[in-house]
């Protein structure tokens, strides 16, 4: 450990189904691991599902929420060998050498802290141009984007593109991504206001779910042809709709479920239109998978941060004690973009 940091630290923790701000020891890096000095950490609906019970840790994982934080490194874990970002960096003794170092990370689990524990292999360096607050937006998003869209659903060059929850943290950086690297980009959102952000961050056409039926204005827009590739968030009745909404050999990503899990597909329409289904998540696959995605968004995605071409889109910063507040703005739906909070 490096000399001079306290012995405990302020975090957030679920007791009895609410947050509550707790005093907590200092964590100690294992091998492969570095302890982060929090500037900010993201919040996500899985925080939501975590303290409802619906989202537990794996086993081993602290139970305070936070799945992706920014900040300062303090402290490395002793001996091994450790690449800093990937993408061919030469390996150093431990993870000492990050002492010092701006980053932010993927997390299973801890954000809400004022330190914490992240695996070298889900390590990011903060992009140029992007203060050390606002990268702890970045990760959870682009991980996720990419491993869905990219490496599950394989969009190709020249495919549409369609993300339900266009103004969400994922809604945001999917349309920038996918705007930046060519594709059409279709979006839903649930006021007029979200809908126009929508279209500012690259949408070709945004959806008032409210008023419009997205597989009409998606037949519309591509003549009748539909889209290639649909990252999904909402499930429930939007399962068959998606898939009537697929071109032929289109390919619809489910990532979580807030209008319900269980459904009823015919799957004749599959069949006929060889279209694919698939569903995924993130916290439970090992570092192998998300050590290829970070040296992924290395090469492809943090280039086109660092020119400009994608910003993260940061709507409210509480302070951690205020945790609780966020998760009820979030639980709302009101937010565009990434709600942060700072130890």
């Amino acid at each position: 450990m490096t000399r001079n940091l306290p012995l405990s630290m302020t975090a957030v923790r679920i007791a009895g189904g609410r947050l509550v701000k707790v005093n907590l020891p200092m964590p100690v890096p294992a091998p492969g691991q570095i302890l982060v000095r929090v500037a900010a950490a993201g919040v996500n609906r899985a925080d939501l599902l975590q303290v409802a019970g619906r989202h537990p840790p794996p086993a081993g994982i602290s139970d305070t929420p936070g799945l992706e934080i920014s900040g300062t490194v303090v402290a490395g874990g002793p001996g091994g060998t450790a690449a800093p970002f990937g993408n061919g960096a030469q390996s150093a003794p431990g993870a000492e050498h990050m002492v010092g170092k701006e980053v932010c990370a993927l997390l299973q689990g801890g954000g809400y802290a004022q330190y914490t524990l992240a695996n070298m292999a889900c390590v990011l360096p903060v992009p140029k141009g992007v203060s050390l607050r606002d990268a702890g937006g970045l990760p959870e998003v682009y991980f996720t984007v990419w491993s869905n869209v990219m490496d599950g659903a394989k969009l190709k060059p020249g495919e549409t593109f369609l993300v339900h929850g266009g103004t969400s943290g994922i809604g945001t950086a999917a349309i920038q991504l996918m705007h930046a690297r060519g594709h059409r980009v279709f979006t839903t959102a649930g006021c007029d206001r979200k809908c126009e952000a929508a279209r500012k961050l690259g949408a070709a056409r945004a959806i008032n779910y409210r008023n419009e039926d997205f597989v009409a204005a998606v037949k519309e827009e591509t003549g009748g042809k539909g889209v290639d590739v649909i990252l999904d968030m909402v499930g429930g009745d939007y399962v068959m709709r998606n898939l009537q909404s697929l071109a032929v050999g289109g390919r619809l990503v489910n990532i979580a479920y807030q209008k319900g899990s269980q459904v009823e597909v015919d799957f004749r329409l599959l069949q006929a239109r060889r279209l694919t289904m698939m569903a995924s998540g993130l916290r439970l696959r090992p570092d192998s998978d998300k050590e290829a995605m970070r040296d992924a968004l290395l090469e492809h995605v943090w280039p086109l941060i660092e020119e400009g071409a994608i910003r993260p889109v940061v709507d409210t910063v509480l302070p951690l004690a205020q945790a609780r507040k966020a998760h009820e703005i979030m639980q709302t739906s009101r937010h565009i973009g990434k709600i942060l909070l700072e130890p």
